[in-house]
């Protein structure tokens, strides 16, 4: 049986398609797959869609002033404080919006926040208590 305990993809709707995909472009991500209205990226394991809102609003039987953003958070862990820096840098020279300049938190670790242009949130972190694999991707201690 295929374990429930898992997301496969990720869907942001966003305003402005074009304009999505040249900033996350920016960050260096680099599309695995197109389609008319839609871009994939593919992740450790999974899959990042980038959706036109409106679109997005009709495939989910919704009107598109349901749809909002900012109450959830995507994530990205780095082995070091340099590189949580440099990707919050990267970001926001790319037109993200700083929401947190990173620092040491009190749970022991150094994160910082920034919306990408449609509002997403993503936390970018070092998190001294997770240790990450070569290829970057994140499993938690004890449930390997």
């Amino acid at each position: 049986m295929t374990n429930p305990q898992r997301v496969t993809l990720i869907t942001l709707g966003v305003a402005d398609l074009d304009r999505a995909k040249a900033f996350y472009g920016a960050l260096g991500w680099r599309p695995a797959e197109e389609q008319e209205g839609v871009v994939f990226y593919q992740m450790h394991g999974m899959v990042l869609g980038l959706f036109g809102k409106e679109a997005l609003a009709e495939d989910q039987g919704r009107g598109g002033n349901e749809l909002g953003t900012g109450a959830m958070s995507l994530a990205q862990n780095f082995p070091t404080e340099a590189e949580v820096d440099d990707a919050f840098d990267k970001a926001v020279a790319a037109g993200a919006k700083a929401l947190k300049r990173p620092g040491k938190v009190f749970w022991g670790g150094y994160s910082g926040y920034y919306a990408d242009p449609d509002g997403h949130v993503w936390e970018v972190a070092m998190n001294p208590f997770w240790p990450l694999a070569e290829d970057g991707s994140l499993t938690l201690p004890g449930a390997g």
